[in-house]
């Protein structure tokens, strides 16, 4: 066999671990920075060209589909567990805190769960999941009356997008797990009663801690 011949081998080779070192970075540049962060940012930090990258993900969705369709199958898994708890109040929480801790710690994954993102066709799946994971949970809770009849899904969801969008700035400027704190004051807010009903499991933010998380949280763009 030619030289000629062998050299389309190493090409795909090549084509192969591009793509894979733009996933990687792109991955953890999301993670770190959220969604916004330039594609020519990730190019760099891939050691490729923008041509590179544009060649294997023509759009940004393509690139975020990509990134996180495995991350996107666990938050289906677990809402898919939540609905098979006995208990529907509790499956709500149990969900509710396996979603924030990823939150928590991926601000890409975040970006995802709390906005809507055109053109990223995993997603639409995990929010259409995912609202009918809150729907059935919602439901079971109200009929079991452990919640207050008078609250609806959406309540629910947009409780969960604002919250969830602090996230990430309680995970890095307030004390350890503030963000638990947090979740059991939404969820008690929900319940049945009146009667606080769930120990806080964090201390409460000083002002210098709430200045932080309001800085973090931005804008932070000025054009």
């Amino acid at each position: 066999m030619t030289p000629g011949t062998q050299r389309p081998a190493p090409v795909r080779r090549d084509a192969r671990r591009n793509r894979e070192l733009l996933l990687a970075a792109a991955r953890k540049a999301f993670a770190a920075e959220g969604l916004e962060i330039p594609l020519d940012e990730i190019a760099r930090r891939a050691g490729v060209g923008n041509a590179t990258l544009y060649r294997n993900f023509p759009t940004r969705a393509a690139l975020i589909d990509a990134v996180f369709q495995d991350a996107l199958l666990d938050t289906i898994a677990a809402g898919d567990e939540a609905r098979r708890a006995a208990d529907p109040w509790a499956g709500l929480a149990g969900y509710l805190e396996a979603v924030f801790t990823v939150l928590a710690t991926d601000r890409g994954a975040n970006d995802l769960m709390t906005t809507a993102i055109e053109g990223v066709t995993s997603l639409d799946s995990v929010h259409a999941h995912n609202h009918e994971t809150i729907t059935l949970l919602v439901d079971g809770a109200r009929r079991a009356g452990a919640m207050r009849p008078d609250i609806t899904v959406e309540d629910v969801l947009l409780g969960l997008a604002t919250l969830g969008r602090s996230v990430p700035s309680l995970a890095a400027a307030a004390p350890p797990h503030a963000w638990r704190r947090q979740l059991a004051l939404f969820l008690d807010g929900l319940r049945a009663g009146t009667r606080p009903t769930t120990e806080l499991p964090a201390p409460g933010m000083t002002a210098e801690d709430l200045a932080a998380v309001l800085l973090d949280l931005g804008p932070h763009r000025q054009t």
